[in-house]
């Protein structure tokens, strides 16, 4: 089940968050713990939980994963910003379906991972070591990679994702594909090649909260099937081209782990103040973009942009209007050339998200299909 609401207790300023919850337990043992409020994003790769999230039992648990006889750290960068901690394994259990011995991330972990790498922190944007920081219990990375960094950190010391930690001194380091934080559902027995999200659609300007499902496998299941979806196919970073008022925009994504429509246009009203980089148009836009595969396949889509400004005086948590600019805020480092398709995107759609070489549905990933 998914769960669109206001994040966990304490969390405030949450609007189109997808969570999920997870079970993770030490591997082999019965010391388990349920974690919900977890962000389920298609823009990402592995999981990731904050240390606050844990119990002390199961922080204890947890083995380290160490190479050289030295514990192993990560460092992992989102649009706006950053987490770092402590690698660990764990058995996983999401929806019925299990993963033994797999790799994750503790975020903000103590000891010798107290201190983030200078390297890590000066990626742009923000810590993201606290839940209150990441309005989340952590994130579930389930997008096109098999891997989250994969034959580079193999085989590259200075990779900027994994090092290994003494006394709260990280030294960067290779890592074994195989040790390296995984993709969650490339590690599951069958339903290993891809995700199908499924939202309800949305009446603007929003609703309180909402469920849906997330299904795992693309024609795997009875449940998952392909039907009448246009597939289009992905680069090796995930990205297709959107055409927006005549501009191609190749580097391109749709991501539910992002909470609005990010584009640039400077001839839509910006809001102002605290709502700077959000739009917060005079009355709603109707607008639309031509997305297109590289196996040159295309679909129109249509959506509206909201006044984010009286959006924000309501009560809901869902808001399909609600669109900014990635370069007008401060915290966010946003690809250029491009259009982020948020969790807006998803409601009143079923978005498949197919794993890079894995056969879903008859087509290889990866790609993306709605």
């Amino acid at each position: 089940t998914i769960s669109v609401d206001p994040g966990p207790t304490g969390v405030a300023g949450n609007v189109n968050i997808g969570f999920v919850t997870v079970k993770i337990c030490a591997p082999g043992t019965a010391t388990c713990q349920t974690i919900d409020h977890i962000i389920m994003d298609t823009g990402s790769v592995g999981l990731r939980i904050e240390n606050e999230a844990l119990s002390t039992a199961m922080r204890a648990a947890l083995p380290h994963t160490m190479t050289g006889g030295k514990g192993v750290g990560e460092c992992y960068q989102y649009v706006d910003g950053y987490v770092f901690g402590s690698v660990r394994t764990a058995d996983f259990t999401i929806g019925g379906e299990s993963v033994s011995n797999m790799p994750m991330l503790v975020i903000g972990d103590t000891g010798d991972y107290a201190n983030v790498p200078t390297d890590c922190s000066s990626g742009g944007g923000t810590s993201h070591d606290t839940i209150a920081d990441f309005g989340a219990n952590g994130i579930i990375g389930i997008g096109m990679g098999v891997s989250d960094c994969g034959s580079y950190c193999a085989g590259t010391t200075n990779n900027g994702y994994y090092y290994t930690c003494v006394s709260a001194t990280c030294t960067g380091t290779i890592l074994a594909t195989s040790s390296q934080v995984p993709n969650p559902v490339a590690r599951m027995a069958v339903n290993n090649n891809g995700t199908v999200i499924d939202l309800p659609a949305v009446a603007h300007p929003g609703v309180v909260g909402l469920t849906g499902k997330l299904y795992f496998g693309i024609g795997t299941q009875t449940n998952n099937q392909l039907g009448s979806q246009t597939i289009l196919t992905a680069n090796n970073y995930g990205l297709i081209t959107a055409t927006y008022k005549g501009v191609s925009l190749t580097q391109s994504f749709i991501d539910s782990g992002t909470n609005f429509y990010g584009f640039s246009d400077s001839a839509i009203t910006g809001c102002t103040g605290n709502l700077a980089g959000f739009y917060c148009p005079t009355s709603s836009l109707d607008l639309s973009a031509t997305l297109a595969g590289s196996n040159g396949a295309t679909k129109v889509v249509n959506f509206t942009i909201d006044n984010t400004d009286q959006l924000v005086q309501g009560p809901n948590y869902v808001l399909p209007g609600l669109g900014g600019d990635p370069t007008g805020f401060d915290n966010l480092q946003p690809y250029s050339n491009s259009f982020d398709f948020g969790l807006p995107f998803f409601y009143g759609r079923k978005v498949y998200t197919a794993i890079a070489g894995r056969n879903a549905g008859g087509t290889v990933g990866p790609y993306v299909a709605f």
